[in-house]
């Protein structure tokens, strides 16, 4: 199950600084993985997705990602969520910047 943490446009003078001129969305969510899904488990874990909308004239692009099984501590999934949000991470480099800042969490 997925839940919406949070989103946000990316501002449109840094999408222009980097010859980009339509918007783009970045959206944030946090998946949970419930002990009925993991019967070797009494716990739930917690993972976290992203994606991103580019609203090209006449084309609409969405890309995703999602790394899984981060860890079993929701308070932990949510600094992380709200520290790739405000960094502006996108799905490309997701699983990267997890890594990089609590590689103790992946597996």
């Amino acid at each position: 199950m997925k839940t919406f943490y949070g989103g946000k446009f990316i501002a449109k003078s840094k999408l222009e600084k980097e010859g980009i001129f339509y918007p783009i969305k970045l959206e944030y969510y946090k998946s949970i993985e419930t002990k009925e899904n993991r019967p070797s488990d009494n716990y739930a874990r917690f993972g976290i997705s992203v994606v991103k909308t580019e609203y090209i004239p006449d084309n609409i692009k969405i890309v995703s990602r999602e790394v899984k099984d981060i860890s079993a501590d929701e308070r932990k999934i949510e600094n992380l969520l709200s520290i790739l949000k405000e960094m502006e991470v996108t799905p490309i480099a997701l699983e990267e910047i997890i890594k990089d800042l609590q590689p103790e969490y992946l597996r």
